[in-house]
């Protein structure tokens, strides 16, 4: 019998070690710092705003939706900006193109920005402020959230995180 609880941990090792294999790449933001591609056209800024090209692979065994969510923590809010909320995305769907804001798979849900509007909002940090980071994170769910859960970026943030099986993420930053 004792031969059988090491068997069991490892297992939960390896099971746990899985979640580390989940990998979020783009093109975009490859490089480290966001093109004018993905700036923001409003509040000063005079960009593309169009939305990163995103990659993944490596979810988690049980995988049954993602949350995709873009934020500045470095906005001088007091609790940073959200500029993307991509909710319930299925399971199957491995990537996003440049440009996907607005032309979502189905049963995905793009929610409002703190820019106001639903979809992609991009980079706009105030000018002469150091360049802010812009972090892209992936989360893999058991199952797509509740329509309850999807009031605002914070609630959606919260709500995938207390469900992640397994979360990936790229940061960029700009500055102007």
């Amino acid at each position: 019998m004792r031969s059988f609880y090491p068997v069991l941990l490892a297992a939960s090792l390896i099971a746990s070690g899985a979640e580390a294999d989940m990998v979020l790449t783009s093109d975009a933001l490859g490089t480290g710092t966001l093109g004018m591609d993905q700036v923001f056209n409003g509040f000063g800024c005079t960009g593309g705003n169009i939305s990163p090209d995103l990659a993944w692979h490596g979810a988690p065994e049980g995988t049954g939706a993602f949350v995709l969510m873009m934020h500045d923590p470095d906005a001088p809010t007091g609790s940073g900006w959200w500029h993307w909320s991509v909710a319930n995305l299925p399971a199957d769907v491995t990537g996003l193109p440049a440009g996907a804001s607005g032309h979502m798979p189905d049963g995905a849900v793009e929610t409002a920005t703190d820019f106001g509007t639903t979809g992609f909002g991009g980079a706009c940090p105030p000018e002469g402020d150091a360049p802010h980071h812009y972090t892209v994170t992936l989360y893999a769910l058991p199952a797509p959230l509740p329509k309850g859960a999807l009031a605002s970026p914070a609630m959606i943030s919260f709500m995938a995180r207390a469900q992640a099986l397994g979360s990936a993420s790229l940061t960029a930053t700009y500055g102007r």
